[in-house]
């Protein structure tokens, strides 16, 4: 059974995008921990730093210095990292990016709301495809 204190990292680039998204998980009672990083070398770094690895990880596609789907790539080389369930989560509607999202293994390909209020179903959406593991 997935618990329900549940930790997650979040690679997001975008300001306001971070900040509703921070929001959206902390009230959620299924998430009690949220980390954010500004890329994908920073969610690398962080993953590589921390002693208690995050139940799960979010993260944007398209961020600067490293993209979401390259350190995804770069974690599965890591046996450390291979078993943390991922999300992407994008703007872009790209049946090439969510091929490639299936090919790495992530557990969902998720489009960002256009409303505000559409933020608080994500922390929904993840936690019912990890329980389902």
């Amino acid at each position: 059974m997935i618990s329900q204190n549940l930790s997650i990292l979040i690679a997001e680039d975008d300001e306001d995008d971070m900040f509703i998204i921070e929001r959206s998980f902390l009230n959620n009672p299924n998430f009690s921990k949220v980390n954010l990083v500004r890329n994908g070398q920073e969610m690398l770094d962080f993953l590589q730093e921390s002693d208690e690895l995050p139940d799960v990880i979010l993260t944007d596609i398209n961020m600067p210095v490293l993209d979401g789907i390259s350190a995804i790539e770069k974690m599965c080389e890591d046996e450390r990292l291979q078993a943390i369930p991922t999300f992407f989560y994008s703007t872009a509607i790209n049946p090439a990016y969510q091929i490639k999202c299936e090919n790495l293994g992530t557990k969902g390909y998720l489009v960002k709301p256009m409303k505000i209020e559409d933020f608080d179903l994500i922390p929904i959406q993840i936690f019912s495809k990890i329980s389902e593991s």
